[in-house]
């Protein structure tokens, strides 16, 4: 069963409008590509009834786990819905979550999905909003 979170629609608005949260533009917003990698723990979750909507260019948001027993850096991800979908990978998570630990506003998009076999491979880009 999937875990579905409350996801701040501030937040989202400005990840994809470059809007603050008081509805006015920002100025000089950068989006910075750091990182594309596949979402990690898609096979331990029941995806069937989410993936139709995960399609190209999506937004995901992600949430620090830093009391998370197995690794103290992971970075949870979550659809537009709330829905959990994994983690960013292990191997690749260090400097995002010392990036958003700083206050940095780092999030995904899809880029393809595939299943194989049980598992649901949805691969990402991770980019971080600059101001």
């Amino acid at each position: 069963m999937n875990k579905i979170a409350v996801i701040d629609k501030a937040k989202l608005a400005i990840i994809k409008d470059s809007f603050g949260k008081d509805g006015l533009p920002l100025p000089f917003v950068k989006e910075i590509f750091l990182i594309q990698c596949h979402i990690a723990g898609t096979s331990y979750r029941d995806l069937e009834d989410v993936e139709p909507n995960l399609e190209h260019g999506k937004f995901l948001t992600f949430k620090r786990e830093p009391d998370n027993e197995y690794d103290n850096l992971a970075i949870q991800i979550f659809d537009e819905q709330g829905n959990d979908l994994g983690y960013v990978p292990r191997e690749k998570n260090e400097i995002l979550a010392r990036l958003m630990d700083g206050g940095k506003l780092v999030f995904g998009k899809i880029e393809s999905k595939q299943w194989i076999n049980n598992w649901l491979k949805i691969d990402i880009k991770i980019f971080m909003r600059d101001y």
